[in-house]
């Protein structure tokens, strides 16, 4: 597992998913006009004052790209995340929140001069929170999709998440074409994972949860016959039930991205510079290491 994510870092690294809203060209600064005053009265050092000009504008522009960077809250980068998706994001044992996405983030709120604050609530509301201005980043095992950029900017992909299926050790279902036998499929309510099995099966076979540890005892009690939600959350539910297991077959591979406001491009670039800086120094593999061991 963690040469496969090794791997994938390098990919993202050399190709970078999205844009943050589109690609944007650094231009040139513009020369200023020439003046016979203002040459008559200019320094003998002449190459060295054009320089100091030079990186005078460059300065006011990285101010001004700076500048436009907002947040909700000054001083404060609010994550909006459904903390119930381990190893990303979930409660800990002391009441706050943990996980691979919560510390990559106060790694990139570290990195901005601002202090990470987590807005724990249902995954359908994620995005939607982002959208209205009440969070800054959308973070919680987020996969890019065409659907999704309509509605947010997407950073760079700092990890890649599988679509996996759990069943009652006992089952019938032994790969994916076997969901197509009649069967009933338990998924997270806004995932994915919903939208995939809704489209490969029809949404009279599936049935959406809030979050992934109701479609777990919804499965344990028989009410449905599989489930299907990304891999590292799967492990941790198989580990913690007895009589469960994931089936060897991937169903979807996937993406995960750090959503941000369209109205936002300053935020947004801003983060994924950071991410990316945080990716090259390996501290988001270091990250995924503490939370995912070899398999």
């Amino acid at each position: 597992m963690k040469k496969y994510f090794a791997m994938l870092l390098a990919g993202m690294m050399a190709v970078s998913l999205v844009a943050c809203g589109g690609s944007s060209t650094a231009s040139a600064p513009a020369e200023a006009p020439a003046e016979a005053e203002a040459e008559a009265e200019a320094p003998a050092e002449e190459e060295v004052t054009e320089e100091e000009t030079t990186a005078a504008e460059a300065t006011a522009e990285t101010t001004e790209e700076t500048a436009e960077m907002t947040t909700v809250e000054a001083g404060v980068l609010h994550m909006a995340t459904n903390a119930a998706f381990p190893p990303y994001e979930m409660i800990s044992d002391n009441g706050g929140f943990e996980g691979i996405d919560v510390e990559i983030a106060t790694e990139i709120a570290r990195k901005l001069g601002l202090e990470l604050v987590v807005d724990d609530m249902e995954f359908g509301s994620v995005i939607t929170s982002v959208q209205s201005g009440k969070s800054d980043i959308a973070m919680a095992g987020l996969t890019v999709t065409e659907e999704r950029k309509q509605n947010v900017d997407f950073t760079t992909s700092y990890a890649t998440g599988i679509q996996v299926i759990i069943v009652p050790e006992d089952s019938d279902i032994l790969t994916v074409d076997d969901l197509a036998n009649d069967k009933m499929i338990g998924v997270q309510d806004g995932t994915t994972g919903y939208i995939y099995c809704s489209d490969d099966y029809g949404e009279d076979h599936i049935t959406s949860y809030t979050n992934g540890a109701m479609a777990i005892e919804a499965l344990k009690g028989g009410k449905v016959d599989a489930v299907v939600i990304d891999n590292e959350p799967a492990r941790a539910f198989v580990a913690a039930n007895d009589g469960l297991k994931i089936l060897d077959t991937e169903y979807i591979v996937e993406n995960y991205a750090i959503g941000v406001s369209k109205d936002n491009p300053g935020l947004c670039e801003a983060v994924n510079n950071a991410l990316t800086e945080l990716i090259a120094d390996g501290t988001v593999q270091m990250i995924v290491d503490k939370y995912i061991t070899a398999e």
